[in-house]
């Protein structure tokens, strides 16, 4: 099988289902941001850490490309000529958020309470956490945008919303265990 097959090459791509769409279509730009985090994600547990968070890590990779099978399936095509859901065995489910929820607390248990916003910055996996944190809100939003003329099941924002707040606790978290400085944002009086 070739990786190119130049089906693309007017800018059109197919989605879950077969149906053709422009390469910018709403749907494409929000399952292509899904795929944008999942990668910067894969950064992110490139670096070092405790394995703890690299496993983590790997689940929620798991549940992104989740998330994207679902973002990349219109609603006309949920169901197969068989009567099957297209994706019967994948799906984003309560556990799942329940699983970043879960670790954001065991996370902010060891770290101060916030009293001030802040800067992202202070080590490199930090920052990385940040980046993958507003592409994450980015996702988010596209997510929402699309929710708003197809259908887009609120689980899978529920769990981007979820993964965003992950990520910034995780920052937070590796500040404190790289022992890297947390600038807070001062506003000028």
């Amino acid at each position: 099988m070739k990786v190119y097959t130049k089906t693309g090459d007017k800018g059109t791509t197919a989605l879950f289902g077969g149906t053709r769409v422009p390469k910018d279509h709403i749907r494409i730009d929000s399952y292509g941001t899904v795929d944008e985090l999942n990668s910067y994600i894969g950064l992110i547990r490139d670096q070092e850490m405790d394995a703890h968070y690299k496993t983590i890590l790997i689940e929620i990779q798991d549940r992104l490309f989740t998330v994207g099978a679902i973002l990349a399936t219109p609603a006309e095509k949920e169901v197969l000529k068989n009567g099957e859901l297209r994706l019967k065995n994948l799906g984003i489910i309560d556990s799942d958020i329940e699983l970043l929820e879960n670790e954001i607390d065991k996370m902010e248990e060891s770290l101060p309470q916030m009293t001030h916003f802040v800067l992202p910055g202070g080590h490199p996996t930090v920052s990385h956490c940040h980046i993958a944190r507003c592409i994450c809100r980015r996702a988010e939003r596209l997510a929402v945008h699309l929710s708003h003329n197809e259908h887009v099941p609120e689980i899978a924002i529920k769990y981007l919303n979820r993964l965003s707040d992950y990520l910034f606790v995780l920052a937070r978290k590796l500040s404190s265990d790289l022992k890297a400085d947390e600038v807070k944002w001062i506003p000028r009086k």
